[in-house]
């Protein structure tokens, strides 16, 4: 079984990558941004929960997200594993992964992180935003207080890993087939330990 958790800043190609890694690998996709919205869709009692928080611009709290990835995780186990994209984003919510997998007697197989230059991200992620419409692709002050919010509260979980030996770097710049194979061969590589 695989565990990969894709790392990254906004504007890394996570979600671009993640599609051709499960294609490739066969591993589930867990998003928590598809996680919320279908406990949001299906109104869920953690779905309920969490739109409160949500509709007040509240983050929402790590115990409704864990428990909505521990549920994913039990209607969606398999052989080959998952593809955390999103989660975790915290060391507390990294702790909770671990307990999870626990559970079936497996583990985060590596963090894999797509490392890319603030100055890149900025034009990718403007590029993005004329396209996806979406507001906070479209002003690079917002774009560089994402960076600043990742860099802050995001990125110290590379080093929750790192203490591990479970963080590998991927240089994320160069053609989407570039970086395929560069995950590619991360991926075999810690997955033959």
């Amino acid at each position: 079984m695989i565990n990969i958790i894709l790392f990254g800043p906004p504007g890394a190609g996570k979600g671009t990558q993640s599609a051709r890694l499960i294609e490739k690998y066969g591993l589930v996709h867990l998003s928590t941004g598809d996680v919320f919205r279908y406990n949001i869709k299906n109104q869920t009692e953690l779905g309920v929960l969490a739109k409160s928080f949500i509709d007040k611009g509240q983050l929402v709290p790590d115990e409704v997200t864990n428990q909505m990835v521990k549920d994913f995780i039990a209607r969606n186990n398999n052989d080959k594993g998952f593809i955390f994209d999103g989660y975790p984003r915290t060391i507390a919510q990294g702790e909770n992964l671990d307990r999870v997998l626990e559970e079936y007697q497996a583990n985060v197989t590596s963090m894999i992180a797509l490392e890319v230059d603030e100055d890149e991200l900025v034009i990718r992620l403007l590029e993005r935003g004329k396209s996806s419409g979406r507001p906070d692709d479209q002003n690079e002050a917002i774009i560089r207080n994402r960076f600043k919010v990742y860099n802050d509260e995001t990125s110290p979980l590379a080093n929750f890993y790192a203490k591990k030996g479970k963080f590998v770097a991927v240089k994320g710049k160069g053609s989407i087939d570039e970086i395929f194979q560069n995950l590619c061969k991360a991926i075999d590589g810690v997955s033959q330990l």
